[in-house]
């Protein structure tokens, strides 16, 4: 194991539904210099994919390095969902090795009367969430670290930002939002785009905050750190989805004295992957029994075995059960039961829903078949084609292959759920309604007028 003075700090700072949108990532309208800059002078990684479109269990993969449904984070903690008390988190792993661990600002893998179960040993005050009160605590900590220093410190920082709502951010123009492909672009839209990109411009101010910090207190050279998020952003066919708005996510990463910086990496990344690239660059023992692998070696020059495929998955709710593989090129979804072609977790009450329409409450597919070279918004789906048979039946394999090797419960059984699940489910549904900020006069719901709310508890296909 190295000396304790080649151990570098770690930095961890995970932000809420941001997705892949900031300007380092090609969205030019975006405000973010902040982490633009980091970017530039360190790496940005093109295709890195979260585990699940949740919060819950993507950021428990992050901290774990295995799949939600081995873990058994599937579903959001605020739904009852909790983990295996036997995984070693990386906090515990971090400090079993020497690391001073902190955790500062806002976290989703525990309810906050059990952060203790995380593996912290100094936790910041469990109210502090937003990241304008975040950044100057962080800021505080890291000029004491660099005035007295001591042994390597693991710092993880968490904002709520860019998470709905966004309206306490002044927005920026609506007449010049990047809007995606499969929004329409209505005035409700823009101004819905609108905010969301005001809420980017200052969690970035945030990060630039604590990066500025870091410059001060003398930390840069030896602190890694890395910048990522849950999921992509909270707009439908995007949060919730396993398509690429849903799963894709940003990770820039720098450490001056561990890689060279400056470059962009295109091989395909999971998230359960961090945690054993962390643990590596600690010289901490990496756990076996996990699904992520370490890519340090790809950024000193190392031979490093690139993955052929990532998978995901969607356990919340019942009957919107789901798994994916993508290559690539090419994306597989099994959904593993009927419903409404695309379920809106929290933009059920945005602008863009209300001018979206109603086409999306169609029946989804059995199967889903995208080529993402020449269809990057997945809306062509292949399955089921003669000419795309073979790719079909390869992903189709890939994807039962990962399961069979890591136990899905979905292959033999129903997934074990919160025996409150739906009622708390039911609860947040009617809470969410209630502060709907428009009439929603002539709009089906997908979790009620179309469907009844029954089935989303329906049970799932069962394969095998």
């Amino acid at each position: 194991m190295p000396s304790d003075f080649a151990r570098p700090n770690i930095l961890l700072i995970v932000v809420h539904d941001l997705g892949t949108r900031l300007g380092c990532y090609g969205y030019d309208t975006v405000p973010s210099p902040h982490l633009d800059a980091m970017a530039r002078e360190g790496v940005l990684f093109e295709r890195h994919f979260a585990t699940a479109p949740y919060c819950s269990p993507s950021r428990g993969s992050i901290i774990t390095g295995k799949y939600p449904h081995v873990n058994g984070l599937m579903g959001l903690v605020n739904l009852g969902w909790d983990w295996n008390p036997s995984n070693t988190t990386l906090a515990k792993a971090l400090g079993a090795s020497g690391y001073e661990t902190y955790l500062f600002g806002l976290q989703h893998e525990a309810r906050d009367d059990r952060v203790a179960d995380l593996g912290f040993q100094h936790v910041s005050d469990r109210s502090v969430r937003r990241c304008a009160e975040v950044a100057p605590t962080v800021e505080r900590f890291l000029a004491d670290r660099g005035a007295r220093g001591s042994a390597p410190f693991y710092a993880r920082v968490g904002f709520a930002e860019v998470h709905r709502s966004f309206r306490r951010h002044a927005p920026e123009d609506p007449a010049r939002v990047w809007l995606p492909a499969w929004t329409p672009d209505t005035p409700g839209v823009r101004e819905d785009f609108a905010q969301y990109d005001g809420a980017i411009r200052e969690m970035d101010a945030a990060v630039g905050r604590i990066l500025g910090a870091l410059d001060r207190a003398d930390l840069t050279d030896d602190m890694l750190v890395v910048f990522t998020t849950d999921h992509g952003s909270p707009f439908p066919w995007a949060k919730g989805t396993l398509y690429d708005a849903g799963i894709r996510t940003a990770l820039l990463m720098r450490w001056p004295n561990g890689f060279d910086g400056g470059h962009v990496v295109h091989d395909l990344l999971s998230n359960v992957d961090l945690f054993p690239t962390l643990l590596e660059a600690a010289g901490a023992d990496v756990p076996a029994d996990i699904q992520g692998r370490s890519f340090l070696p790809l950024l000193q020059g190392r031979t490093c075995e690139p993955r052929d495929v990532i998978f995901a998955g969607k356990n919340t709710v019942l009957a919107d059960v789901k798994r994916c593989v993508r290559s690539a090129r090419f994306k597989y979804i099994r959904n593993d039961a009927p419903g409404p072609a695309l379920v809106i977790p929290d933009a059920e009450i945005s602008l863009t829903r209300r001018d979206m329409g109603n086409d999306h409450l169609r029946p989804r597919p059995e199967v889903e078949l995208y080529d993402l070279e020449h269809d990057p918004t997945e809306l062509v789906n292949l399955a089921g084609r003669e000419d795309h048979a073979g790719i079909e039946a390869d992903l189709a394999r890939r994807l039962l292959a990962i399961q069979r090797e890591t136990a899905d419960p979905v292959l033999t059984e129903s997934i074990p759920r919160p025996a409150d699940e739906k009622d708390r489910l039911d609860r947040a549904y009617e809470t969410m309604l209630a502060a709907c900020p428009f009439p929603r006069d002539g709009l089906a719901c997908a979790y009620h007028e179309q469907y009844g709310h029954e089935w989303a508890f329906a049970e799932p296909r069962v394969r095998s």
